[in-house]
């Protein structure tokens, strides 16, 4: 036979067992009422942030004051205020006809010829529009740029020249090339340099921007291609979804189907 002393000890252990299992189930326990560890597990990881402790612990003071706000509706009796009922229940309608759209358009997905109407529209952007092949040294100094730029039409060799003195770290290992770029990429003293240029060019003086002072070289100018449709289908699917008039034609679409198999008596 067990004695109290005896007892006593099995019961202190099983209620500190008990109460360590509900902790380890339980993120914090608000008045009593128990937050499932799943909620705080779940809103840091729509969070976005990595997982520590600190994250974490925003995250429970977030569902503790949510907790509390909604112990404090009940307790003043919000819930059962027909107004408030009646607001929640439009916000439950409001994001299911949401989530119906957003499930009807996903699985519908956007016709071609929205998307070849949108490409065509896309495409006159690119019209009229030039690129350039463009190389440049960059240095600090307006000096040390017209001692370059003479050095080079002397017979200096571009692209060792900038290999060796351009300050300008994603250009400078590879000769000073940016590539081909459209003038509206580029910040507008440099652009406005470039663009007058022809094959072959450089800039007569340094052109002056916020990095510094810079010596152009053109080696090349084509007309600006749009890319093709097919590269550009999921941005242009993007671009269509997000169009007001699209949702608006999209859903009325959508109700339409729903009334046309429905039965109204």
């Amino acid at each position: 036979m067990f004695n109290t002393r005896q007892i006593l000890i099995v019961s202190a252990l099983g209620a500190s067992l008990f109460t360590s299992n509900a902790f380890a189930q339980n993120a914090v326990i608000v008045n009593g009422k128990p937050i499932p560890k799943a909620q705080l597990d779940k809103l840091v990881q729509k969070s976005g942030q990595p997982d520590n402790p600190q994250v974490r612990d925003q995250a429970r003071e977030m569902l503790v004051t949510r907790e509390l706000i909604l112990q404090e509706a009940n307790n003043r009796g919000l819930t059962q205020k027909e107004s408030v009922r009646e607001q929640l229940e439009q916000a439950r309608i409001g994001v299911l006809i949401a989530a119906v759209f957003e499930d009807y358009v996903k699985k519908e997905d956007v016709a071609e010829s929205d998307i070849k109407a949108a490409y065509e529209q896309v495409k006159l952007q690119y019209a009229g529009g030039k690129e350039y092949h463009v190389e440049h040294i960059l240095v600090e100094k307006e000096a040390d740029a017209k001692a370059i730029t003479a050095q080079i039409k002397a017979g200096g060799n571009f692209e060792e020249i900038a290999k060796a003195k351009s300050k300008d770290p994603g250009s400078a290992p590879n000769g000073g090339d940016l590539g081909w770029v459209s003038d509206k990429a580029l910040v507008p003293e440099f652009s406005k340099a470039m663009v007058q240029l022809k094959k072959g060019q450089i800039t007569d003086k340094p052109v002056k921007t916020q990095y510094g002072w810079h010596i152009i070289k053109v080696d090349d100018v084509r007309d600006l291609q749009a890319p093709n449709i097919e590269e550009m289908k999921d941005q242009l699917k993007q671009m269509i979804t997000t169009d007001q008039n699209w949702q608006k034609a999209k859903f009325a679409e959508l109700l339409q189907k729903l009334r046309a198999k429905a039965k109204l008596q």
